[in-house]
């Protein structure tokens, strides 16, 4: 089987695009690029104020929601002579040097975010959780319109959605309850959009792209005089990549203590991932870190004979497994013997239900892509990669890997629908506007290059942020934080997550600061009612503790 895919093919399908993708027809050609300065300083729409209440575990909250941008700068030179308008401060540098075209003006990100905020409540007393996807390159719709916020799109079941009119309903587990919320499409997303001098190259990259969220936080908190608040961060997907490199800047560099950070479908480690790492050649963490998943799909879809009671005690027997026996096999490698390789071949099908044949001829080593490809290939059938409950027809059956994610397919239109309408229709903002629901790359490569510590990784197969976070753990020993994953997340593995967060190079008193939340649903546990119920549940927990609480 051949797994040298094209790097930039390999790139999408398993790094660039860890928050679910729309299709690319969904992308607004007729758009200017996202760094044209007209789309960023022509016309800048006023924030819309609204008016909602929201019933939430037994309290009806009345609430304030502000749709709106913030402008932010490349730089914190650049930034500081920013006014919260977003345009320079009258006898700044930068008011008094502004160049004939704008084109030429130091870069600057105008980032749209939706605000909660419960009313009549004491900022100081009040909790403020910042929420963003990932991708990188992705808005924050997901996280918005399905995890904790006053309203979600209905997703129910495992299959492909019914076309429209879809339904948006109000949100009995919103977070509101607990905390005011913020949701932060990052630059070049949403309603948000760039301008000046070399913009991609100033916003779009792992450093880059962490500063510009840590000076929106700064604003922000500056501008609803919420400096004395406690803080929380939630990201999703490449999200906690930015989490961790985040909360890093925040802490060591920003003055900006953090009470707690909320990761879900977690990748620090990219070259663990098996969709990144898996694959190469003396690479085997991947595989069995990715093991649990595999059997976990299985369990879910019944491929498993005997078929064992329960899930969560079955998957500890396939973790001792996977950095066990399996571990030591793959450790082996071309010196493992031929019985052995049958026995761990056979013990191999008999936790994925994949077949022995098949197994063998993986060299025992089988990349997400062919396990979703393969998996249910007697029904030709494909499994999603974000979440593997979902199955769709397989669009090329001689083809290797998944040639798409059913999943994505199943809720993508949804979601991006009713973001536009809610938005739109609700909160009073974005008329005329197009809202992107990705940002539009346009052949521009994410930059991997870290100024943090001289660290340069040539692609996300390089890519590693644990330090990071083990840092601002260190330089906040009171810093929580919250790991939470999907049992069906192909796309960043449960066990791969809490093998990550065992490593951190933290002193041993600190581990006790990181709790794990594992759910069975995918990617984004959200989807599936019981296990957003269950979100809400552990979040609010977290949050009441880690303010000190019960």
């Amino acid at each position: 089987m051949n797994r040298h895919l094209p790097l930039a093919a390999a790139l999408c399908a398993a790094t660039f695009f860890l928050a679910p993708c729309l299709s690319r027809a969904q992308d607004d050609k007729t758009q200017a690029p996202a760094s044209s300065e007209k789309s960023a300083e022509a016309a800048l729409p006023p924030d819309a104020t609204t008016q909602g209440v929201v019933t939430t575990h037994g309290q009806q909250i009345a609430y304030t929601a502000v749709a709106g941008t913030i402008t932010v700068g490349a730089t914190d030179e650049q930034d500081a002579q920013l006014g919260m308008d977003g345009k320079p401060l009258p006898g700044t540098q930068l008011a008094l040097s502004a160049p004939k075209e704008p084109a030429d003006a130091p870069p600057v990100a105008r980032m749209f975010y939706v605000a909660y905020f419960k009313k009549d409540a004491k900022a100081e007393d009040r909790p403020i959780t910042f929420f963003y996807n990932g991708g990188p390159g992705s808005s924050t719709m997901w996280l918005h319109m399905g995890s904790l916020g006053p309203k979600y799109v209905e997703t129910a079941g495992d299959t492909h959605l019914p076309g429209a009119p879809y339904k948006l309903i109000d949100n009995p587990d919103c977070l509101l309850d607990v905390s005011d919320e913020v949701f932060i499409d990052m630059p070049g997303t949403g309603f948000g959009r760039m301008a000046g001098k070399d913009a991609n190259k100033a916003f779009w990259g792992v450093d880059q792209d962490a500063e510009a969220f840590a000076r929106f936080i700064a604003r922000f908190i500056t501008k609803y005089n919420r400096w004395n608040s406690p803080k929380f961060l939630f990201g999703e997907s490449y999200g906690t990549t930015r989490s961790a490199v985040l909360a890093n800047l925040l802490e060591s560099q920003k003055n900006i203590d953090l009470n707690g950070v909320m990761l879900l479908g977690e990748i620090f480690d990219f070259p663990m991932g098996i969709g990144v790492g898996g694959g190469k050649p003396g690479v085997d963490l991947p595989f069995e870190l990715a093991l649990p998943t595999y059997a976990a799909t299985a369990w879910y879809h019944k491929k498993l004979s005997p078929q064992p009671p329960e899930l969560a005690p079955f998957l500890k027997e396939v973790e001792e497994f996977a950095l066990g026996e399996y571990m030591h096999a793959l450790a082996e490698g071309n010196a493992l013997s031929d019985t052995e390789k049958q026995s761990v071949a056979e013990k191999l099908h008999a936790y994925t239900g994949l077949p022995v044949d098949y197994i063998l001829k993986a060299n025992l080593r089988v990349t997400g892509g062919e396990f979703e490809k393969t998996f249910a290939d007697d029904e030709d059938m494909t499994t999603g990669r974000y979440d593997t409950r979902f199955l769709g027809p397989t669009i090329d059956p001689l083809s290797e890997g998944a040639g798409y994610d059913p999943q994505s397919s199943a809720i993508s239109s949804a979601y991006f629908s009713l973001v536009n309408l809610y938005l739109r229709q609700d909160l009073k903002y974005g008329a005329g506007e197009t809202y992107l629901p990705d940002a539009l790359f346009n052949g521009y490569h994410w930059d991997m290059a870290r100024q943090s510590g001289g660290r340069i990784f040539s692609s996300a197969t390089g890519l590693n942020v644990s330090d990071d976070l083990a840092n601002a753990m260190k330089t906040n020993p009171h810093l929580r934080v919250m790991v939470n994953d999907g049992y069906y997340d192909m796309a960043t593995p449960f066990f791969a997550a809490e093998y990550e967060e065992e490593h951190l190079p933290i002193p041993a008193p600190l581990q006790k600061n990181i709790e794990y939340d594992w759910y069975e649903s995918g990617h984004m546990a959200y989807v599936r009612d019981e296990c957003r119920k269950q979100l809400h549940d552990r979040v609010a927990a977290f949050i009441k503790s880690a303010m000190g609480g019960e």
